[in-house]
């Protein structure tokens, strides 16, 4: 396993690092399981663990902490969780602002049962919360001790670089990572966010390798896709092959599958190791619900990418293009809500 300094924070990550977000009731309810994989992970030289408090409702946090403490080798691993999502009903129960960091940071330590956390992301976006607010209140918890560093997650570049610039106006300290999704079918953030994360010398954490299930080979074209199980059932929209876009990603599956069995490896070995290749990717989060996932994932560790194979990817999905979005990707405010892009309408009109 190869190791590399993430975001000049000085803390060594592994080249894989071991997403949760499949442990617990949303995944693998299986609590002894989901420790077995930890810890296999751990022992195939995984050595950064990364969680979320909103991952089954805090379940995975609890999984987690569960399964470093059985270990008892804490300092040897990187610990990354995230705040933002609602947790629970009720307002001021999620978002960005200081007193909801303050108060879920506590509750995360208490479900990971550690004193601290190695990196701690932003989920997504605020526009309600003023970045300053947000950074200062990072800030604090690296002064109390709580957390060591902070990143960001599924942010846009203008909202990185705009980050950035109020914590150099302002004296504080900035996001040292970001987590973007990234795969063979998503690769819109080569474009900006990618060359922006270079740019201010941040590391990159990139999630969904597999494209939430394109690259594992279970979806061919041609082939019966069921829209009643796993991710399929949850968005049905973005897996029916009678949309144009699903026939386009099958389309991209049946020539990737075909470069992979060209290499002597399969679809997932291709699409694991796609993301390291890029000279902005620190780490790629490998989000298994099943030993077996896990271990299919791993067998790509040694897979190296030469130009010709890229250059046929290129031709397959061209760079800065995305045929798959990811579940989840945070959407500006500006394209959510009609009211903030249309006039009112006696102010529509030349004359």
């Amino acid at each position: 396993m190869r190791y590399r300094v993430l975001g000049g924070t000085g803390i060594e990550v592994s080249a894989y690092c071991l997403g949760t977000m499949m442990f617990g009731a949303i995944g693998n309810p299986d609590h002894d399981d989901c420790v077995r994989i930890i810890h296999t992970a751990l022992d195939r030289g995984i050595n950064f663990v990364d969680t979320a408090d909103m991952y089954s409702a805090g379940e995975s946090e609890e999984i987690v902490g569960k399964a470093l403490a059985a270990r008892g080798d804490r300092d040897d691993i990187v610990l990354a969780t995230k705040v933002h999502f609602p947790m629970g009903e009720g307002r001021n129960r999620g978002g960005n602002s200081r007193r909801w960091i303050v108060h879920e940071v506590e509750e995360s330590l208490r479900r990971l049962r550690t004193d601290r956390i190695d990196l701690y992301q932003v989920h997504r976006p605020d526009h309600t919360t003023d970045i300053e607010e947000t950074l200062s209140a990072l800030d604090d918890l690296v002064r109390a001790g709580k957390i060591r560093a902070f990143g960001c997650s599924t942010f846009p570049a203008e909202q990185i670089v705009d980050a950035h610039h109020v914590a150099e106006r302002r004296g504080l300290p900035r996001f040292r990572t970001e987590q973007p999704p990234y795969s063979l079918l998503a690769r819109g953030i080569e474009a900006n966010v990618l060359p922006t994360v270079q740019k201010l010398g941040m590391g990159a954490l990139t999630w969904g390798p597999l494209a939430g299930g394109f690259l594992t080979g279970r979806y061919r074209k041609g082939g019966a896709i069921d829209l009643t199980r796993g991710r399929a059932a949850i968005n049905p929209g973005r897996f029916d092959p009678e949309l144009p876009l699903t026939q386009a990603k099958l389309d991209a599956v049946e020539a990737f599958t075909a470069l992979a069995e060209g290499l002597g490896r399969t679809l997932p070995e291709l699409a694991v190791a796609f993301p390291l290749a890029h000279p902005a990717v620190t780490s790629v989060i490998l989000g298994p619900r099943t030993m077996e996932q896990l271990e299919s994932a791993l067998e790509g560790a040694d897979l190296v990418l030469d130009d010709a194979t890229l250059d046929r990817i290129d031709a397959i999905v061209p760079p800065g293009t995305d045929v798959y979005r990811a579940d989840g990707v945070w959407r500006p405010p500006a394209l959510t809500t009609p009211a903030l892009r249309r006039r009112p309408a006696t102010d529509r009109s030349a004359g």
